[in-house]
């Protein structure tokens, strides 16, 4: 992404979801992470400006607000906070930040989604996204394992709907005008886990760790612009977004493995 070769012609729409979500790259090489964000949007909208692009999609993330705080059920577009600079986990929201930076002063109509978590074929069984680990566990015949207390909350937009969500916003949304991509029914990790169990046929769930007392960290966004200016919504219901995923990877893998890339 920071370097290919431009292909001949002209290119009305440009799709840019090229990123690697990967927590063990953010935390092992933070630096690396940024770059690859941020040198790779700078040579998407350099290769886009030359192909004289109409309408370029940056997917974003949910990461360029934060930690969200406790008492804010849902994260809007508007909210002004930002992930702690001089944390190196930082990596990747700090880069999403900076690539929407890049897209503003580039002068290109870039539209942006912000993206939050998500669950669907290929979503990586191995990587740090706790569906995926659960479905992952569920192929092997349980149980379910959930590595923290499972108390942190978390929302899932089925990956057919998100296909929907990404081609409306390139092309009818507002160039600059963000808009969370997501869902914004809350539900805790160990909730995920039960369903997942459920869905799989009744196995056991465990989970390692008691709450401390601590508020559970959330990570759900307010898509109420996205409803009223692009009459986007939840259309798949987590239990059919839960089943449709299982019944995939249950045919796919291993092929299924590590392929694609979702944020969460």
């Amino acid at each position: 992404m920071r370097d290919f070769a431009w292909p001949p012609g002209s290119f009305p729409l440009v799709i840019h979801a090229a990123t690697a979500a990967s927590e063990r790259l953010n935390r092992a090489h933070p630096r690396e992470m940024f770059d690859i964000i941020v040198a790779g949007t700078r040579r998407i909208l350099e290769f886009a400006d030359d192909a004289g692009t109409h309408a370029l999609l940056l997917t974003s993330s949910g990461a360029v607000y934060g930690r969200q705080p406790p008492d804010l059920a849902h994260v809007a577009e508007n909210y002004c906070g930002a992930p702690d600079q001089l944390s190196t986990d930082s990596a990747y929201g700090e880069g999403k930040r900076a690539a929407e930076f890049l897209a503003a002063t580039s002068g290109l109509p870039v539209k942006i989604a912000r993206g939050f978590s998500f669950v669907g074929p290929f979503l990586p069984l191995d990587a740090h996204f706790a569906a995926g680990n659960f479905i992952r566990d569920a192929l092997a015949g349980g149980p379910i394992v959930v590595r923290g207390d499972g108390t942190t909350l978390r929302s899932y937009l089925y990956a057919g709907d998100l296909v929907v969500w990404l081609l409306k916003i390139l092309l009818d949304a507002a160039k600059l005008r963000p808009y969370n991509v997501g869902s914004d029914q809350a539900i805790d990790i160990a909730t995920v886990a039960f369903e997942v169990a459920d869905t799989a046929g009744g196995l056991s769930v465990e989970i390692l760790h008691q709450p401390d007392g601590t508020p559970p960290a959330r990570y759900v966004p307010d898509i109420s612009r996205a409803r009223a200016e692009l009459g986007l919504d939840v259309w798949t219901d987590r239990a059919g977004a839960l089943h449709r995923s299982l019944n995939f990877s249950r045919r796919s893998e291993p092929a299924v493995r590590n392929r694609g890339s979702m944020r969460e």
